[in-house]
């Protein structure tokens, strides 16, 4: 897995653990209640539970309760009221437009009404350090793309994420994108002594370029231990779909504002992919060939939002393409047997070759940066496979998009790819896509952006587990 699976996540078990408990006659939302306050005491624990019961004429009328760390954004006292800034989940059925079951949340208000004001001060108190004790951030830097899917970045940020984050009490300086690799500047210069983390409210592009602008600072060993957020804005958004849908969570931006507001987090790796003196870093995806034409050569019709890719997928497959090339890779446990094996050391020289090139500037000057993942491989791990290909498409988490699961076991190790002309072409070359940007292409664009990597020669890509750290729901 390229991520710390949430459910496999150690659990904190509550057998035996201490827990301190008050209980008062309270008034919730204008309703007689009897309500108890629980929280976990032991050493090591966090969180706490909110439980009242609703009286009418001395009976109870239903349970109802609040997990401070699953269910509630944060509190707010007022003399005698406290009043529980609550995101919580709704009962959901399987549906034909919920064929998943996922989880939904409203936002709501419970306001208690305490008896004397000296129990709303004990009661806030008792709450206030529960929700210290539970981790979580206190100041975000925020990226928003303008650009992205629909271009409606700003208004997601607007309507869906910032009520969140100031029902949360949770303080932010958010940035607008202004042209491409424009995170990835911020992400290099951002001084971060001040935040919790970093967020992007975008597709997964942008989230790669703040992880490629941390990992070109010479800081880059702190930098890269900042939490990275993701909040669904974009086209594709498999990185957020990879997140929310192992746990059951319905996939929306809202339910992503709230795993970062949890402070939860999980290890992401990162692979490095690199050719001659460059070094570009991937965290979703790399596709050569019919994917990769897809989500490029559709970028004409991105006014039509996620449609421009079924649209356009049909209009390749019914004009599809064949590339010639050669891949070298270490297969992932399991798949020891695809492939052919090398017969030749050519996979280990290319990966020799390529890693010493990329650990020295322009000017033969050691680099401050990372220098890419380190792992290495004998020669008899790799095989090859020779094409012509229809499509590569190689992915470090499961979801391409909030719609296609891929790669349910997805797995990287190393890999070589040498991409060439199209068949029966002499002339047309491919797209080398990653994260959902180009890094390659075989036209004049090559010559024209120096961001771009050579179509024609080898890249290799290797994985560095773990590397990079994001915010989770769990």
């Amino acid at each position: 897995m390229a991520m710390d699976h949430p459910l496999e996540k150690q659990k904190m078990t509550t057998t035996n653990i201490k827990t301190q408990t008050e209980t008062v006659t309270v008034s919730v939302n204008g309703s007689l209640s009897k309500a108890s306050l629980s929280l976990l005491t032991e050493p090591g624990t966090r969180g706490g539970e909110l439980r009242w019961h609703l009286i009418d004429h001395g009976r109870s009328r239903g349970e109802k309760s609040l997990d401070f760390d699953r269910d509630v954004l944060g509190v707010e006292i007022k003399i005698k009221r406290i009043v529980v800034k609550a995101f919580e989940i709704v009962a959901q059925k399987k549906s034909r437009l919920n064929c998943l079951g996922e989880k939904k949340r409203i936002r709501r208000d419970f306001v208690f009404e305490m008896e004397t004001e000296e129990m709303a001060t004990l009661w806030g108190r008792l709450i206030s350090d529960c929700m210290n004790s539970l981790g979580r951030p206190q100041e975000l830097f925020i990226i928003v793309n303008p650009f992205g899917g629909k271009k409606r970045g700003p208004k997601i940020f607007e309507n869906e994420v910032k009520p969140l984050l100031e029902a949360a009490g949770i303080n932010f300086k958010m940035q607008e994108t202004r042209y491409r690799l424009h995170a990835r500047e911020i992400a290099y210069s951002l001084d971060f002594t001040n935040y919790d983390g970093i967020v992007t409210v975008s597709g997964d592009g942008v989230l790669a370029e703040v992880v490629n602008g941390l990992l070109k600072r010479e800081d880059w060993e702190r930098a890269i231990k900042m939490p990275l957020g993701i909040i669904p804005g974009g086209t594709g958004n498999g990185m957020v779909k990879s997140l929310l849908h192992p746990v059951g969570d319905h996939y929306s931006a809202s339910n992503a504002t709230f795993a970062i507001i949890r402070g939860h987090k999980c290890s992401l790796d990162v692979a490095s992919i690199v050719q001659g003196e460059k070094m570009l870093f991937s965290v979703l995806l790399l596709t050569w060939g019919l994917v990769a034409d897809i989500d490029i050569e559709s970028e004409k019709l991105r006014w039509m939002g996620n449609t421009r890719i079924e649209i356009y997928s049909l209009l390749r497959i019914f004009g599809l393409r064949r590339y010639n090339g050669k891949i070298r890779f270490v297969p992932a446990p399991g798949y020891e047997e695809y492939g052919d094996p090398v017969r030749e050391p050519d996979g280990s020289k290319g990966e020799t070759v390529i890693s010493q090139a990329a650990s020295v500037n322009g000017d033969g000057s050691k680099l401050r940066c990372y220098r890419g993942a380190s792992t290495e491989f004998e020669a008899s791990k790799w095989r090859f496979i020779d094409g012509p290909f229809v499509t590569v498409w190689i992915h470090n988490v499961p979801w391409a998009s909030k719609d296609v699961m891929a790669a349910p076991k997805a797995q990287v190790k190393a890999l070589q790819l040498e991409p060439g002309r199209r068949v029966g072409d002499s002339i047309v070359r491919g797209i080398i896509d990653m994260d959902g940007e180009v890094i390659a292409r075989g036209d004049e664009a090559t010559n024209l952006d120096p961001n771009l990597m050579d179509y024609g020669s080898p890249f290799l890509m290797k994985l560095d587990q773990g590397l990079a750290t994001l915010f989770c729901p769990i």
